[in-house]
């Protein structure tokens, strides 16, 4: 990561870094609180006394509020100034994630998880197109990747942290601590990132239908929806299927759930690199080698260090796309409809987070009907269509 912080330091604007790192932390809480029930499931399923698969609508459910959250929203605030923008954001999930500490019902948890996705999604928009601007122009991957890293860590650290918590006070201290994280992040915001940010275009709905209209860049949304959310049919209930396949104790979970997020950390800064020059070509090996690991993740699920190995492979692998098909999108954007690249930019994460919601959807139809272990298969099979559209992709665009 310090090889990013150096290059980010000869910014064309005074404050690149700063700013950067405030987005980063910011994203940091916002990371955390998307994946954290993943090492909650089964506590909170046994508390609200729910079926798991009930227990993981509160991350498709999460998902879905996201992919609403982001268009619409973005469309409705793009005369807002970025940076109050930024700030009422906050506020909206330190509020959401103290409604979900404090919920006694599974619906009112849903419905507060919902709330606090809407500023998720317009969030890593506005974010991307804000570090993209704090940077010269061949920076900007990196720049995006950078703000990304605070997701990265939230996968390492936030996500495994707030499972440790949850296991030690209850889910609840695991929401009233991200909630915290919120308080952090809007403070850091308000002293770090400048004021006079480049505004926005104000995109206008002909805009959006323009990008609906774009072939390629529907494609794009859907390799992102397949390859990224494929993952998630074993991801979304990895701690039952540690503690009931795998056969490790509730108290491995955090610990393993850090080893997966060590792994997705090494990812992106990978995928960043490798995609700085031809994210096309480097999606499609990335993929094919994401659907080898999941198909092999169903075989060594039973065995405690084959299962191991191929959870770290699968983390390695899970978000090393997330640069490169934020790139994908950009660029395209820019090609084709540039301007509405903000547009693109928030539709985009709206697709990773329809991705999420179908993989954990249909995660937890496989887990009623079939079984926990065969979701990573079925989970390659979402990313095996993602390799396809890749390879028509590119075949358009040479």
């Amino acid at each position: 990561m310090s090889s990013h912080a150096h290059t980010m330091n000869h910014s064309k604007t005074k404050g690149g870094t700063p700013a950067l790192l405030a987005l980063a932390i910011s994203a940091f809480g916002i990371g955390t609180t998307e994946f954290v029930p993943v090492g909650l499931l089964s506590s909170i399923a046994d508390d609200l006394s729910i079926s798991i698969t009930l227990a993981g609508l509160l991350i498709s459910g999460y998902a879905v509020g996201v992919a609403i959250g982001a268009p619409v929203l973005t469309a409705l605030t793009s005369k807002m100034s970025r940076k109050s923008l930024l700030m009422s954001l906050m506020i909206l999930f330190i509020v959401g994630n103290s409604v979900s500490a404090l919920s006694t019902s599974f619906g009112l948890l849903l419905v507060a998880r919902f709330i606090t996705a809407f500023s998720h999604g317009i969030f890593f928009s506005i974010g991307s197109t804000i570090a993209a601007d704090l940077v010269p122009a061949h920076k900007r991957a990196s720049a995006i990747a950078f703000m990304f890293t605070g997701l990265t860590v939230a996968t390492v650290t936030g996500v495994p942290l707030g499972t440790f918590i949850g296991q030690a006070f209850g889910w609840r201290a695991t929401f009233w601590g991200v909630a915290l994280l919120g308080v952090i992040g809007i403070i850091a915001s308000s002293i770090l990132v400048p004021k006079n940010l480049k505004e926005a275009p104000p995109a206008k709905f002909s805009e959006q239908l323009k990008i609906l209209r774009n072939g390629k860049l529907l494609l794009a949304f859907a390799i992102t929806a397949l390859g990224y959310g494929g993952t998630f049919v074993a991801f979304t209930y990895l701690t039952p299927l540690l503690e009931s396949v795998t056969g490790f104790s509730s108290k491995w979970v955090s610990i393993i759930l850090l080893v997966y997020g060590i792994a997705v950390a090494i990812g992106n800064v990978v995928g960043g690199k490798a995609s700085d020059r031809n994210p096309l070509k480097a999606l499609f090996w990335m993929f094919i080698l994401q659907a080898v690991i999941l198909v092999g993740l169903t075989f060594a699920a039973p065995f405690k260090i084959a299962g191991l190995i191929a959870i770290f492979l699968m983390g390695l692998f899970a978000f090393m796309n997330v640069p490169g098909l934020q790139m994908l999108v950009v660029d395209l954007a820019e090609k084709y409809v540039p301007s509405a690249v903000n547009v693109a930019s928030a539709l985009n994460i709206a697709a990773f987070n329809v991705g999420i919601a179908i993989g954990s959807f249909v995660g937890g139809l496989i887990v009623d009907g079939i079984g926990l272990i065969h979701t990573p298969w079925i989970g390659a099979i979402m990313v095996a269509g993602a390799v396809l559209l890749t390879a028509w992709l590119r075949k358009l665009e040479q």
